[in-house]
């Protein structure tokens, strides 16, 4: 059979043309991933450090003054989670006032996130990208031992504390708008806080309940107390969650998977009452669950 010449030269051609189509692109979808920026997450795993910023919370994520270890109960979850995304290390920065976290956080590349008790707000999921609930909290109400302050119609005329930055600062200064408290002071961290009420410059604190508790069972210099569940219900409850940068998508989702497993297995339920916290402020893996929308 005779070949015509001419027809086979365009067949060829046409087979190598087809054939470098099919494998450039190929060639270069292979090469394009070590073209694109690291994700935060496979930057700390390179590097085996996670970095996170706090206001030296006691017992929330602080430096233990005798050990110099980073410390705390937001400190053994983030502690935990990264050994179990494989980080091997977790360094606190240099202490921040609360109020400036945020701006830490969204100003400084090498911090990776805040774990220092923070709420979850509206207003804070314009700046920064939560992770999935780590526990529930609550305000405390406290007073000198011996108080007159026992129900918070008892407030009306008292001059009360709560940390700038805070849910319970919010609380504070709508209280006073509706005339359920005299006057506010802002105070710019706990000792100061707590110090202020068991000298009587204040009347009482409107703080944290978990840092209240610690604090007052801890320092036998407090002649403390907070008001009994029975007098007073919590108007401020919230969940607690730590931060990351808008953007870092993969850590967060991450986290909240490692964050699930240790709800499924009770790692964390175990941390929560290694600092003396009950079911209470156990929340379920799927009511924990955030839309940071």
């Amino acid at each position: 059979m005779k070949i015509n010449i001419k027809h086979f030269n365009i067949f060829i051609i046409i087979h190598l043309v087809l054939v470098i189509i099919l494998i450039y692109p190929l060639n270069t979808i292979a090469q394009a991933p070590s073209n694109l920026p690291k994700s935060r997450l496979d930057a700390i795993r390179e590097k085996g450090v996670l970095t996170v910023v706090s206001s030296n919370d006691v017992p929330f994520a602080y430096i233990d003054p005798l050990t110099k270890e980073f410390s705390g109960l937001d400190a053994d979850i983030i502690r935990e989670i990264a050994k179990r995304l494989g980080i091997n290390k977790v360094e606190m920065t240099t202490p921040t006032p609360f109020n400036d976290l945020i701006t830490a956080l969204n100003s400084n590349e090498n911090i990776d996130l805040i774990t220092d008790g923070m709420y979850v707000t509206d207003e804070r999921k314009k700046e920064v990208q939560f992770t999935n609930t780590w526990y529930n909290e609550s305000e405390a109400i406290v007073t000198p031992q011996i108080s007159k302050i026992v129900f918070k119609d008892d407030l009306k005329t008292a001059v009360v504390g709560a940390l700038r930055g805070t849910a319970f600062l919010d609380l504070a200064q709508k209280w006073k708008k509706e005339g359920s408290v005299k006057d506010v002071i802002i105070f710019d961290n706990e000792n100061d806080l707590l110090n202020a009420v068991n000298t009587n410059k204040i009347d009482a604190a409107i703080t944290d309940s978990i840092v209240a508790t610690y604090l007052i069972s801890q320092n036998t210099n407090y002649y403390l107390k907070i008001l009994d569940s029975k007098t007073y219900i919590p108007e401020a409850p919230g969940k607690i969650a730590a931060a990351a940068k808008k953007g870092d998508t993969t850590l967060v989702e991450a986290i909240n998977k490692v964050l699930d497993d240790m709800k499924a297995d009770r790692t964390l339920m175990k941390i929560l009452k290694k600092y003396g916290l009950n079911e209470n402020y156990f929340v379920a893996i799927k009511e924990g669950h955030l839309s940071n929308l």
